[in-house]
């Protein structure tokens, strides 16, 4: 690309090049060159329009340079940058954390104390190295499954896009990769093992776990929507529990059947919102250890999840019944595609199979007793 000529003007060390200005005028762009320090400066004093820049003015600023009295270029942006508050991984999760609200985040600050702050809390973004996410994978991570992986890598490239967004840090020096993992595990019990989980809830002399996970079977509906279930999202009359922030973000409403309708009306209330209340009335955030110890008597697989795999009993209670259309099923489980839902159709397909061959029994039935009514009007 060829040097732009450079006009002189009467003062000395000032010269300006010929350019556009934002709405297409020629515009002159004023420089000034100097010494300072026995170095030799050359830098933009400003722009005719924009910066109502003159000759005279660039003259004054090449003066007050040269003195002292007013710094570089180059010494305002190091000043710039040195007065930039330093943002380290540890202070964009405080400012991330409290920016707004956000759904996990309970579970997000155990995972940045597990895992990422003593690693990587004193460090900006900008200085991670990709050598240290391997480490990361290999050793702290090492034996968690593939979606613990994920979900702690997720949560530190969040942080820093936090932080990138609102020009508080430098990304991130590499790609961060994603684990691949496969989440289309379905959970079911047999029909002895849902009833020793059952006998195991009526037995149990927590009322709120034990209605809690009732109201999961009955209803399909997922641990956090529980948690965030209050009294006025229950439609008795209408029959319907509206559900807040699902997980396909839009709010939802399913139909109240009448079991659910019946553990609701007896289930104890107190003066706090909630319907499973946790502290002090507030939202309640775990119930793990209520719910195993009643997985633990049921004698359930210790790889069955006590929520959520309740919430696959429910799905494949409906898909197996054969009653009830996937489009249908996807609706119950405000499932936003039909993409999660399909990891049901093999049950709706045996549920049809086995309709199929129910028609097919009884028309041999007819047959037969057509060829014995034959055989016997020969005789």
């Amino acid at each position: 690309m060829p040097k732009q000529q450079r006009f002189k003007t009467k003062y000395p060390g000032v010269y300006f090049i010929e350019g556009t200005s934002a709405d297409g005028r020629p515009e002159r762009i004023y420089y000034i060159v100097y010494r300072k320090h026995g170095k030799l400066i050359e830098e933009k004093a400003g722009r005719q329009f924009k910066n109502d820049m003159t000759p005279a003015r660039a003259a004054r600023i090449r003066t007050q340079r040269i003195e002292g009295d007013e710094p570089t270029n180059q010494e305002q942006r190091e000043a710039a940058r040195q007065t930039q508050e330093t943002r380290t991984l540890e202070r964009l999760w405080d400012e991330y954390q409290v920016s707004k609200t956000l759904k996990g985040i309970s579970q997000d600050r155990s995972r940045f104390e597990r895992y990422l702050r003593h690693l990587w809390g004193d460090k900006e973004p900008h200085e991670i190295t990709a050598l240290e996410i391997d480490r990361l994978r290999l050793r702290v991570l090492k034996g968690k499954s593939p979606q613990t992986v994920k979900l702690t890598l997720s949560l530190l490239q969040r942080i820093v896009n936090f932080g990138v967004k609102r020009q508080l840090c430098s990304p991130l020096s590499f790609h961060l990769e994603m684990p691949k993992v496969n989440n289309l595990k379905t959970e079911d019990l047999t029909p002895e093992q849902l009833t020793r989980l059952l006998e195991a809830i009526e037995q149990d002399a927590n009322v709120q776990a034990a209605n809690f996970m009732k109201l999961a079977l009955f209803t399909g509906m997922r641990r956090g929507e529980l948690f965030r279930l209050q009294w006025q999202d229950l439609d008795f009359e209408r029959g319907f529990i509206h559900i807040r922030y699902p997980k396909g973000g839009q709010d939802q409403k399913i139909p109240l059947n009448e079991p659910a309708r019946a553990l609701l009306r007896s289930h104890p209330r107190t003066d706090s919102p909630f319907v499973f209340p946790g502290r002090d009335g507030g939202r309640r955030v775990d119930i793990n250890k209520q719910v195993n110890r009643i997985k633990k008597v049921a004698g359930l697989p210790k790889d069955f999840r006590a929520l959520h795999g309740l919430r696959h009993v429910y799905a494949s209670m409906l898909a197996s019944s054969g009653q009830v259309d996937l489009y249908t099923l996807q609706k119950l489980l405000t499932h936003k595609s039909s993409a999660m839902t399909m990891r049901y159709a093999h049950l709706r397909d045996e549920a049809l199979r086995r309709a199929s061959d129910l028609v097919g029994d009884l028309l041999g039935q007819v047959i037969t007793g057509n060829h014995r009514n034959i055989a016997n009007v020969e005789e």
